[in-house]
């Protein structure tokens, strides 16, 4: 069955996944990746990629979405936080204000559900004192096992503005970083091309990161990171092409050094803009994992 949809002027310049997660179902990121690459989504009677900005009076049709019902009765089951989860974030929480919230992201809990994860971050969040009267909407993300700070919008008023100054470099993040091997002191850029595949078609991608080393010996290196553009696992596969990958990292890594560590020593340690003329500045503290792994083998 063919369904027609018309974006509102409230969604204006959103990215697809968020609009279809909002206003027709919230299921998993690979699912409607799926559903794009079978053309099985138009808008405008074209396909599209799930970052396509929708406009105003977008026409989306899509088909089949009967049939995802009966299949993905799962993916619509929301996490329900216990009454400990929901106070859990208090101390993780480093700005709450009527419009957005700023968490230090703990290790190990993805942001939000999907075909391998149930526990997420927005379903425990949106149970808890912060979201009373307002729903999160997210505005960036980190992986699982990724920790750090983090922005949630309370409203689609900040989250399109979130949207905005990230889409323009205008929001500045630095990550902490414990890599395999001593790094180089002389290299302070890293500027190279990320290859992804999609459906068979080759897609090129401009990376540009910013490094400092803070700390190094023969075996690891301690690094701070600028990120200027976004791509998806940015970090870990630049460090990994130049041989220096994130430890603990089970999917960019060289075999004679894959790590026993359990954990990815990746945190994002601070982000910085600015909002009607005034400086905003968070910093996260890293896990505790990362604090005895960095204690133990890059001792001052």
């Amino acid at each position: 069955m063919l369904k027609k949809y018309i974006v509102s002027k409230d969604y204006h310049a959103s990215r697809f996944d968020r609009w279809f997660k909002h206003n027709i179902r919230n299921i998993p990121q690979s699912l409607i990746e799926k559903l794009l690459r079978k053309k099985n989504i138009k808008i405008n009677n074209k396909k599209v990629k799930t970052s396509y900005r929708v406009q105003f009076n977008d026409v989306v049709e899509i088909y089949g979405l009967d049939k995802l019902k009966d299949n993905q009765k799962k993916s619509n089951i929301k996490y329900k936080p216990t009454e400990k989860e929901k106070t859990y974030y208090d101390e993780f929480t480093l700005e709450n204000n009527e419009n957005f919230i700023v968490i230090n992201k703990p290790v190990g809990i993805p942001v939000q559900g999907g075909t391998k994860s149930f526990k997420n971050i927005i379903d425990i969040l949106k149970d808890t004192k912060y979201f009373n009267s307002s729903k999160p909407f997210i505005v960036h993300r980190l992986d699982k096992e990724t920790s750090g700070v983090m922005i949630i919008a309370k409203n689609r008023e900040y989250a399109q503005l979130f949207t905005s100054l990230f889409r323009i470099r205008k929001i500045h993040k630095t990550y902490l970083a414990i890599t395999h091997g001593q790094f180089d002191k002389k290299i302070k850029l890293l500027k190279n091309d990320l290859i992804t595949y999609e459906k068979n078609k080759k897609i090129v991608q401009k990376a540009i990161t910013y490094v400092r080393v803070l700390k190094s010996n023969n075996l690891y290196s301690l690094l701070e990171l600028k990120p200027i553009t976004g791509r998806k696992h940015q970090l870990r596969k630049q460090l990994h092409f130049i041989g220096h990958p994130v430890v603990g990292d089970d999917k960019y890594f060289l075999k004679i050094e894959k790590n026993k560590n359990k954990n990815l020593m990746l945190h994002a340690y601070r982000i910085k803009f600015m909002l009607n003329n005034i400086k905003f500045n968070y910093e996260a503290k890293y896990s505790i994992f990362f604090e005895k792994f960095l204690n133990k083998n890059l001792k001052s």
